[in-house]
Protein backbone atom coordinates (compact mmCIF):
# COMPACT_ATOMS: atom_id res chain seq x y z
CA UNK A 1 0.00 0.00 0.00
CA UNK A 2 1.12 4.03 -0.42
CA UNK A 3 0.32 6.55 1.50
CA UNK A 4 -2.80 7.63 -0.64
CA UNK A 5 -4.19 4.45 0.44
CA UNK A 6 -4.18 4.71 4.03
CA UNK A 7 -6.89 7.65 4.35
CA UNK A 8 -7.75 8.88 8.14
CA UNK A 9 -10.07 6.46 9.45
CA UNK A 10 -8.88 3.05 8.01
CA UNK A 11 -9.29 0.75 10.25
CA UNK A 12 -8.42 -2.92 10.93
CA UNK A 13 -8.87 -5.72 13.61
CA UNK A 14 -7.28 -8.76 13.77
CA UNK A 15 -7.60 -11.99 12.06
CA UNK A 16 -6.88 -13.91 15.32
CA UNK A 17 -5.83 -13.36 18.87
CA UNK A 18 -2.63 -14.16 20.74
CA UNK A 19 -3.55 -16.41 24.44
CA UNK A 20 -0.32 -15.15 26.73
CA UNK A 21 0.99 -17.96 28.69
CA UNK A 22 2.69 -17.80 32.36
CA UNK A 23 5.74 -19.75 30.25
CA UNK A 24 6.26 -16.87 27.98
CA UNK A 25 5.58 -13.61 30.47
CA UNK A 26 8.40 -15.36 32.45
CA UNK A 27 10.48 -16.06 29.36
CA UNK A 28 10.00 -12.74 28.00
CA UNK A 29 10.72 -11.05 31.24
CA UNK A 30 13.82 -13.16 32.59
CA UNK A 31 15.36 -11.92 29.16
CA UNK A 32 14.22 -8.48 28.99
CA UNK A 33 12.43 -6.92 32.19
CA UNK A 34 13.69 -9.07 35.07
CA UNK A 35 11.41 -8.08 38.11
CA UNK A 36 9.54 -10.44 40.08
CA UNK A 37 6.09 -9.40 39.33
CA UNK A 38 7.59 -10.88 36.22
CA UNK A 39 9.14 -13.52 36.54
CA UNK A 40 8.07 -15.27 40.15
CA UNK A 41 4.33 -15.91 40.28
CA UNK A 42 4.68 -16.20 44.22
CA UNK A 43 6.48 -13.06 45.13
CA UNK A 44 4.09 -11.52 42.50
CA UNK A 45 1.11 -12.66 44.64
CA UNK A 46 2.36 -10.68 46.96
CA UNK A 47 2.96 -7.64 44.74
CA UNK A 48 0.70 -4.82 44.13
CA UNK A 49 -1.13 -6.77 40.88
CA UNK A 50 -1.77 -9.79 43.29
CA UNK A 51 -0.41 -12.01 40.59
CA UNK A 52 1.96 -12.61 37.69
CA UNK A 53 1.76 -9.72 34.97
CA UNK A 54 3.40 -9.69 31.42
CA UNK A 55 6.19 -6.77 31.05
CA UNK A 56 4.23 -3.95 29.05
CA UNK A 57 7.37 -4.40 26.64
CA UNK A 58 6.39 -7.91 25.92
CA UNK A 59 3.26 -6.30 25.41
CA UNK A 60 4.37 -3.89 22.68
CA UNK A 61 5.78 -7.11 21.24
CA UNK A 62 2.87 -8.88 20.62
CA UNK A 63 1.16 -5.84 19.35
CA UNK A 64 4.02 -5.41 16.49
CA UNK A 65 3.93 -9.32 15.61
CA UNK A 66 0.12 -8.91 15.03
CA UNK A 67 0.56 -5.82 13.24
CA UNK A 68 2.74 -7.62 10.88
CA UNK A 69 0.87 -10.63 10.77
CA UNK A 70 -2.14 -8.69 9.37
CA UNK A 71 -0.32 -6.49 6.95
CA UNK A 72 -2.14 -3.54 7.68
CA UNK A 73 -0.49 -1.80 5.03
CA UNK A 74 -0.70 -4.37 2.50
CA UNK A 75 2.99 -5.60 1.61
CA UNK A 76 4.25 -2.41 2.74
CA UNK A 77 7.24 -3.03 5.65
CA UNK A 78 5.57 -1.54 9.05
CA UNK A 79 8.68 0.96 9.64
CA UNK A 80 8.19 3.05 12.83
CA UNK A 81 10.10 6.55 12.80
CA UNK A 82 8.61 7.03 16.63
CA UNK A 83 5.66 6.69 19.32
CA UNK A 84 3.72 9.71 20.32
CA UNK A 85 2.52 7.79 23.11
CA UNK A 86 2.25 4.87 24.93
CA UNK A 87 -0.04 3.37 28.20
CA UNK A 88 -0.66 0.09 29.50
CA UNK A 89 -4.17 0.75 31.13
CA UNK A 90 -4.38 -2.90 32.19
CA UNK A 91 -2.20 -5.79 33.09
CA UNK A 92 -1.82 -8.46 30.32
CA UNK A 93 -2.40 -11.66 32.72
CA UNK A 94 -1.98 -15.39 31.76
CA UNK A 95 -4.34 -17.17 30.28
CA UNK A 96 -5.15 -13.35 28.50
CA UNK A 97 -6.64 -13.57 24.74
CA UNK A 98 -5.46 -10.31 23.23
CA UNK A 99 -6.83 -8.98 19.68
CA UNK A 100 -5.55 -6.02 17.92
CA UNK A 101 -7.68 -3.21 16.68
CA UNK A 102 -5.80 -0.10 14.70
CA UNK A 103 -6.60 3.00 12.84
CA UNK A 104 -5.43 5.59 11.07
CA UNK A 105 -5.60 8.97 12.65
CA UNK A 106 -2.92 10.85 10.63
CA UNK A 107 -1.36 11.16 7.13
CA UNK A 108 0.81 13.63 5.88
CA UNK A 109 2.99 13.62 2.95
CA UNK A 110 7.00 14.52 3.90
CA UNK A 111 7.88 17.92 2.88
CA UNK A 112 11.81 17.04 3.40
CA UNK A 113 11.39 13.56 0.79
CA UNK A 114 8.24 13.82 -1.17
CA UNK A 115 8.60 10.47 -2.32
CA UNK A 116 7.40 9.28 1.45
CA UNK A 117 4.72 10.37 4.06
CA UNK A 118 3.81 9.36 7.67
CA UNK A 119 0.54 7.46 8.87
CA UNK A 120 0.11 7.85 12.26
CA UNK A 121 -2.14 5.04 13.43
CA UNK A 122 -3.76 3.98 16.90
CA UNK A 123 -3.38 0.57 17.66
CA UNK A 124 -5.04 -1.04 20.61
CA UNK A 125 -4.75 -4.40 22.34
CA UNK A 126 -7.69 -5.78 24.00
CA UNK A 127 -8.03 -8.50 26.20
CA UNK A 128 -10.77 -11.24 26.20
CA UNK A 129 -13.40 -8.75 28.01
CA UNK A 130 -12.27 -6.07 25.62
CA UNK A 131 -10.68 -3.97 27.87
CA UNK A 132 -7.51 -2.21 26.49
CA UNK A 133 -4.20 -3.41 27.63
CA UNK A 134 -2.41 -1.76 25.23
CA UNK A 135 -2.56 2.19 23.54
CA UNK A 136 0.12 2.89 21.37
CA UNK A 137 0.40 5.63 18.54
CA UNK A 138 3.40 4.84 15.95
CA UNK A 139 4.24 7.40 13.57
CA UNK A 140 5.49 5.12 10.25
CA UNK A 141 7.32 5.94 7.01
CA UNK A 142 4.85 5.36 3.79
CA UNK A 143 6.46 5.64 0.20
CA UNK A 144 4.08 7.93 -2.25
CA UNK A 145 2.39 6.11 -5.19
CA UNK A 146 4.63 6.80 -7.86
CA UNK A 147 3.48 8.84 -10.61
CA UNK A 148 3.56 5.87 -13.56
CA UNK A 149 0.89 3.57 -10.79
CA UNK A 150 -2.34 3.57 -10.77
Amino acid sequence: MYLEDLPVGKRWESAGSITITEPEIIEFAERYDPQPMHTDPKAAAKGRFAGLIASGWHTAALAMKMQAEAKLFGDTELLGLGVDGIQWPEPVRPGDVLTLESEVIGNTPSRSKPDYGIVKVRTMLRNQHGRPVLVITPNCWVPRRPADTP
